[in-house]
Parts: C-alpha cells; sequence; structure tokens
C-alpha cells in the first residue's frame, strides 16, 4: 500500500476536504490519502510574503507526520517550501504546480495557467520561472473580482474560467489548460468537455506522479544539491523540525 501525504499549507479545512476527495478520484486503489491542513497561517496563499509563511509551515507539517508517509504533496500551486521539503525528506515531494506543469508539457508545447484570482499572477509567474519552464509558458489568465466562498469558488466560477481557458487557446496559442489553485481541485472533469485543448489540474497530477516516483523506489540523493544538510542546533522552532533539522530522534522514532 501507497501512503500520500497530501499537506494544504491554507489554513481552510473545507479546501483540504475538497484536495482529498479529488486525490482519492484519480487514485489507485492500494494508495491511501492522507490530508493534513495547516493550523497556522492564511486561509490561501495569493502573495510571495504568504508564500514564505507557507513554506516554513509546510516543512513543520512533514516533520511532524514523518515515518508514516512514502510521498508527500504540497498542496498550494506555487509549490511554497518545496526544495528544502526536498532536502529533508527521504520520500518524495511533489509540488501542485510542478506536477501540473511538467504533466502539461508531455500533452503539448505550451500551457497557460487559468486560475480565479488576480493576486496570484505574480507568485505564479516565478514559480514557473522557478521551475525552468517560462519557455514552455503560452500565458497567465486570471479572474478579477470577488468570490463568495474559497472552497466553492470553482463551481461559482466555472463558467468565467471556462470562457478564459478558451480564451487562451485561441488568443495565446495554448496547447494545454493547466487549472490552478487547490481551491480548483475537482473542477478539471467536470468542465475538460467545454476547453478545446487538454485540461490538467495539480492534484490529479500530483497524486499519479507521487504514485510513479514511489514505484521507481528511488533513493535520497547523497551528493548535489539535494542531499540531507549537515546536523545543525535551532532555536525556537518547532520539536518536530528542530529534531529533523539536528539529526536526532523524532518522537514517532524515525531518525533521518
Amino acid at each position: 500500500m501507497t501512503r500520500i501525504l497530501v499537506l494544504n499549507p491554507n489554513t481552510s479545512t473545507a479546501v483540504t476536504e475538497r484536495l482529498a476527495a479529488a486525490a482519492r478520484t484519480v487514485a489507485a486503489p492500494d494508495t491511501t490519502i492522507v490530508a493534513v491542513t495547516a493550523t497556522r497561517g492564511v486561509p490561501y496563499i495569493a502573495t510571495r510574503a504568504e508564500a514564505a509563511i507557507g513554506g516554513a509551515v509546510v516543512l513543520e507539517m512533514l516533520a511532524e507526520h514523518i515515518g508514516r508517509f512514502d510521498a508527500a504533496i504540497v498542496a498550494a500551486f506555487g509549490d511554497p517550501g518545496l526544495g528544502g521539503a526536498r532536502e529533508l525528506m527521504d520520500v518524495p515531494v511533489i509540488g501542485l504546480a510542478e506536477a501540473a506543469m511538467l504533466s502539461a508539457c508531455m500533452l503539448g508545447r505550451r500551457f497557460s495557467v487559468v486560475s480565479f484570482a488576480r493576486a496570484l499572477g505574480p507568485w505564479y509567474r516565478e514559480c514557473v520561472e522557478a521551475h525552468g519552464l517560462t519557455g514552455r509558458l503560452a500565458s497567465i489568465r486570471l479572474l478579477d473580482g470577488p468570490f463568495a466562498s474559497l472552497a466553492d469558488v470553482g463551481t461559482e466560477k466555472a463558467d468565467l474560467l471556462v470562457a478564459l481557458a478558451n480564451q487562451a487557446v485561441t488568443e495565446d496559442e495554448a496547447d494545454v489548460i493547466v487549472l490552478a489553485g487547490a481551491p480548483l481541485a475537482g473542477l478539471a472533469p467536470i468542465v475538460k468537455h467545454r476547453i478545446a485543448v487538454p485540461v490538467i489540474e495539480g492534484i490529479a497530477a500530483a497524486v499519479k506522479q507521487a504514485e510513479l516516483l514511489v514505484a521507481l523506489d528511488v533513493r535520497k540523493a547523497v551528493a548535489g544539491t539535494y542531499r540531507r544538510p549537515d546536523p545543525k542546533p535551532s532555536d525556537g522552532l518547532a520539536p518536530a523540525l528542530a529534531a529533523l533539522l539536528a539529526g536526532t530522534p523524532v518522537p514517532n522514532g524515525f531518525r533521518p
């Protein structure tokens, strides 16, 4: 059995439930999805500052659950804390954005990112750049306006998101659409037949790529940029994260 930990670095439990439901829809029969919500932070990450906070929370959450999962998913589209998580973890850690974009690259030459809030634009663009995929990006198209419910924004704005996606196809020559943002989990299967090109959603892509990496049974790097950092003491951090950084046992018996 494969155990996948889905980490929502936002504080919205309703979004976590949506992520978990979408993840279980695509997971293999022998895959167990365990979804957890950040206990501190913001309801949804939309800026660089919020992403920095979310990245620290991701590392704390991973440390608290270490030894209990075969792969983890950072379930916020900008992949906060992903690099640090890969340094510290012995198992694969997958980012929502990276999984969606790399999957899109297998279906077409260029992809467009479509989401529900204009504030997300700068962070999303930097995320594309960080993953080295700027040359494959056709556009980032974002809605502009309020929404009634974060967890239900996909349903509320479905028609507008479909129209935006089709504009990206006709005006930006996108070969694939990436529906971006954890609150849009589960929307792709509902609207994909209304969009003229393939549609990818982050949580579905991340689950399948997590299962693939677990099956490949890859080893933890002992050299290069993602090897585990040397043990180091710390001050004021959550106990599980402090123990992980120090290379000492954590409460559930796992020794880094």
